[in-house]
């Protein structure tokens, strides 16, 4: 059974945040009923027997995306520099994220490669990022409350030697004010995170490792440009997870070139066997302008599962899942003990603020959000300059942790009437002006609506079009909301 939390905050945020009058409400009730007359297919689904493979095109966005104003030159650096200087504490979480943008060899599917890996490459770019880790972490901002996660992701942060991957631990720790659970990740490989690695990661503080294995079958890990044999792969999540240490969590992704349903239901198995404390099962998207669409198109690998084939592929992991009585923290994210919380994960598809650290990080305090420099060089010369490295800067609308909360709930596969109250004085709430829509995607089995509880609960078909779904309920309410000011 799908874990859920209510989101009863949200819409008590949107009430006090940015309160609707009559007019915008009635304003949402139209667009809902403008939208339910115009039967547009895209925003209500099709009707269809099998609304898991067929409900809406194929997905093609990995996450829910909302409005922001964009800050530029000195005057972002100004506001960014103010908010971090602040000692004004905010009830939301807080993370922490740290980027190494560094592979040995980039993944065909992969989008995120920036820099091939190379020693006097990260040894200079360590340098900066330690130099960064000084200047952020003496804000007032930073030192104003405890942090609850940190994540140190890539590229491929085990790629660090043994001694950087300590010393990064134990200077985040020290530099921060961290809680005393606080779960601290180190994503990476197995290819060449041996023991001494591991080793030094524990004393460093890391309490969680997750691994992108995305499969166990050596042919479609080929295929993919992930490094060892599935069997190596396999072997070493057993050996790691047995030690206990720490939590070990693992990737799998669904719909690879040769990757059949019965290579899936290996790959399924396999995690079973591997003695990993959690699993994330994702479905390849994007591959537009990567190495594996140019492979494809040359006839050196097949094609893909298609969207139809990886809904099915969704149903097998979750049945796959229940079967063996793994329990669900999220849509794509399993646990097999309650050492494994995907802390991190689940707070920044929420309303947490995470500070970025690192060239290609990306973040957001005091309602101001920022992607820092990609560029190595660009980065490096900020830092020395002490300068805040941002690529892109913008302000978050006045609802944005309310809207956090609205999609944290699609993702965990509930959302709640109290994650959009708003009213207009005579008692009609926002859920009563999408209710409509809700009730249109009941009639096609995405949902399950109590209007008593006034709950939407996503269906098996719900649950893998969740982005979809959020997506649009977000633009449906987007233009009766506050847009940010652009400075």
């Amino acid at each position: 059974m799908l874990i859920i939390g209510l989101l009863s905050v949200a819409l008590m945020m949107l009430t006090q945040e940015t309160s609707l009058g009559h007019d915008k409400l009635a304003d949402l009730h139209d667009r809902v009923f403008q939208l339910i007359d115009s039967q547009d297919e895209s925003k209500l689904g099709r009707f269809t027997p099998d609304p898991l493979r067929y409900a809406f095109s194929p997905k093609s966005r990995p996450h829910v995306g909302g409005m922001s104003a964009p800050l530029s030159g000195d005057a972002g650096q100004n506001v960014l520099f103010s908010v971090l200087n602040s000692s004004t504490v905010s009830s939301a979480p807080r993370c922490l994220y740290i980027h190494i943008p560094f592979c040995r060899v980039r993944c065909t599917y992969c989008n995120f490669f920036q820099y091939a890996a190379s020693r006097e490459r990260i040894d200079a770019y360590f340098s900066s990022l330690l130099l960064e880790i000084r200047l952020k972490a003496v804000s007032l901002w930073a030192q104003s409350a405890p942090f609850d996660a940190v994540y140190v992701g890539g590229g491929t942060p085990t790629d660090l030697s043994s001694s950087q991957i300590q010393q990064l631990g134990e200077v985040l720790r020290r530099s921060f004010p961290l809680k005393a659970d606080c779960e601290i990740t180190l994503e990476g490989r197995i290819n060449r995170f041996d023991d001494d690695k591991f080793e030094a990661a524990l004393a460093g503080g890391f309490n969680r490792f997750s691994f992108g294995i995305q499969s166990f079958n050596t042919q479609v890990r080929r295929a993919a440009k992930r490094l060892d044999d599935g069997d190596a792969a396999l072997l070493r999540i057993q050996q790691l997870s047995k030690q206990q240490e720490a939590v070990i969590v693992i990737d799998l992704l669904y719909g690879l070139p040769h990757q059949t349903h019965d290579v899936w239901l290996d790959d399924l198995q396999a995690y079973q066997e591997s003695g990993a404390h959690g699993v994330d099962l994702y479905q390849l998207l994007h591959l537009q302008g990567l190495p594996m669409q140019t492979l494809i198109e040359k006839g050196r690998l097949p094609e893909p599962a298609n969207s139809h084939e990886r809904a099915g592929m969704f149903a097998a992991g979750v049945r796959a899942m229940n079967a063996c009585n793994d329990y669900r923290l999220s849509n794509n994210h399993w646990a097999r003990t309650t050492k494994e919380r995907s802390l991190y994960n689940s707070l920044a598809k929420g309303h947490a603020e995470i500070l970025p650290l690192g060239a290609g990080g990306g973040g957001n305090v005091g309602g101001i959000q920022w992607m820092q420099h990609r560029d190595i060089k660009h980065y490096q010369d900020d830092v020395l300059k002490q300068r805040i490295p941002t690529g892109m800067m913008s302000r978050q609308p006045s609802h944005v942790k309310a809207f956090g909360l609205l999609k944290s709930g699609f993702d965990r596969g509930v959302f709640s009437a109290l994650a959009l109250d708003g009213h207009d004085g005579e008692g009609i709430t926002r859920f009563d002006a999408l209710l409509p829509l809700f009730n249109e995607w009941q009639r096609r089995d995405l949902v399950n609506v109590d209007e008593n509880s006034m709950t939407v609960t996503l269906t098996l078909a719900g649950q893998f079009w969740a982005v979809t779904l959020a997506q649009i309920v977000l633009d449906v309410l987007q233009p009766s909301m506050e847009m940010p000011k652009v400075a």
